[in-house]
């Protein structure tokens, strides 16, 4: 009787092993899509909010029953730490897993930049949600196998001079960062400067990551003359400079148009309300939730929520969720288009999908061969932080 129990038992337990073999043979391999970001940088909300969005839209996927008769989307993240040699030994790991077919960039334009040689090296698609400089599309490499939904240094400097044009000021001081995404907006700027006469440049002050004060830097413009600043900065020196202009006399306090890199941190906690309010302060963006009424958008809103985040004014650096969730959208339907997730069959189909409603907009075609950015021009605008730490649109009256 003992003999029979035991032999029941193994027989139970080689049955277990069975059903679990056949059970692992016939689940569907998921389809990974990497996510190569800041994460471990102090105070990062960048990287947190392209995760945010990618997963809305990953989720949505798979409740539709997935891709490629049911396989399901899953996000790979990998911390960079804004470092390129770390970026590069990433994207070298997600290229060794087949079921990876494209990895998605977080916001530093520098580390994008020095990776484009790895990237087309490996044939790896590369999803651009938010670093902005012009060389990460405008590249040698074809055929390129760079897709970016996001702004452009190009246009971000043409609409934060033009803004303050309509400010009635001429002579504009670029404060930079020595880094190629300084670099990227000060041809930019130039180019703008050069296409209207109005517009002078009055001096340029370049500051490196980590410096104790940006005041030396900023009095220098203002002296050259600068009746504007143009600020190109993450969060730490865009609120470092900010607390230092705000504690100058008021007829020293120049207007700053900034670039949108310091969305992408602690910059609002940095500063705070009180401080905002003492400078004219405002930053260029290519969506808003506070405004948004389409179907798209009020369903990710109550996905948001789902997460614990209870009204649209308390999204952190919402420019980076809905720009990674349309991408990942638009990644899907060529993936559906390619019939695989082979990467070159994947890299030709997004440059022919079509009619896609997303979140920012509508796009007739994202992408083509000759153009990998999805947004546009029409999509940038000027914004200003509320004193909740919202970030409004300009000229839009909010309810």
């Amino acid at each position: 009787m003992r003999m029979w129990f035991l032999l029941r038992c193994l027989a139970s337990v080689l049955l277990l092993i069975l059903a679990g073999a056949v059970h692992a043979q016939s689940a569907p391999v998921p389809i990974l899509i990497g996510i190569d970001a800041e994460f471990g940088v102090t105070g990062s909300t960048s990287a947190q909010a392209i995760r945010l969005g990618a997963q809305i839209a990953a989720d949505e996927l798979n409740a539709s029953g997935g891709l490629l008769g049911g396989r399901p989307l899953m996000l790979v993240e990998k911390d960079n730490r804004s470092v390129p040699a770390r970026s590069i030994r990433n994207l070298r790991e997600f290229a060794a897993d087949p079921r990876v077919v494209a990895v998605l960039t977080g916001k530093f334009s520098p580390v994008v930049v020095e990776a484009l040689p790895v990237i087309h090296e490996l044939k790896l698609p590369l999803l651009d949600p938010w670093a902005a400089a012009d060389p990460i599309t405008d590249h040698p490499y074809k055929p390129s196998y760079v897709f970016r939904l996001s702004l452009r240094d190009s246009w971000a400097l043409q609409v934060m001079i033009d803004a303050a044009a309509r400010a009635d000021r001429q002579r504009i001081g670029l404060l930079l960062p020595n880094t190629e995404w300084g670099r990227s907006s000060q041809r930019a700027a130039q180019a703008v400067v050069q296409a209207r006469s109005a517009v002078q440049l009055a001096g340029v002050q370049w500051y490196n990551w980590g410096e104790a004060s940006m005041l030396e830097k900023y009095q220098a413009l203002r002296v050259a003359g600068a009746d504007a600043i143009i600020l190109v900065a993450n969060d730490r020196e865009g609120a470092l400079l900010v607390r230092e202009v705000a504690a100058l006399p008021a007829e020293q306090r120049l207007p700053i148009f900034s670039h949108w890199g310091i969305t992408g941190g602690t910059f609002f906690e940095n500063t705070g309300a009180a401080v905002l309010a003492a400078v004219d302060f405002s930053v260029v963006q290519t969506y808003s939730f506070l405004d948004a009424r389409d179907p798209v958008a009020l369903h990710v809103i109550a996905a948001i929520r789902q997460r614990g985040i209870d009204v649209p004014r308390r999204i952190e650096a919402p420019v980076g969720v809905a720009q990674a969730y349309d991408l990942v959208w638009i990644l899907a339907r060529a993936i559906d288009r390619a019939g695989s997730i082979e990467r070159a069959a994947v890299r030709d189909a997004l440059e022919q999908v079509n009619d896609y409603r997303g979140l920012i907009r509508y796009y007739a075609r994202p992408f083509a061969p000759d153009r990998h950015e999805a947004l546009a021009l029409e999509d940038v605008f000027m914004a200003r932080y509320a004193a909740d730490g919202a970030i409004e649109r300009i000229g839009t009256v909010l309810h």
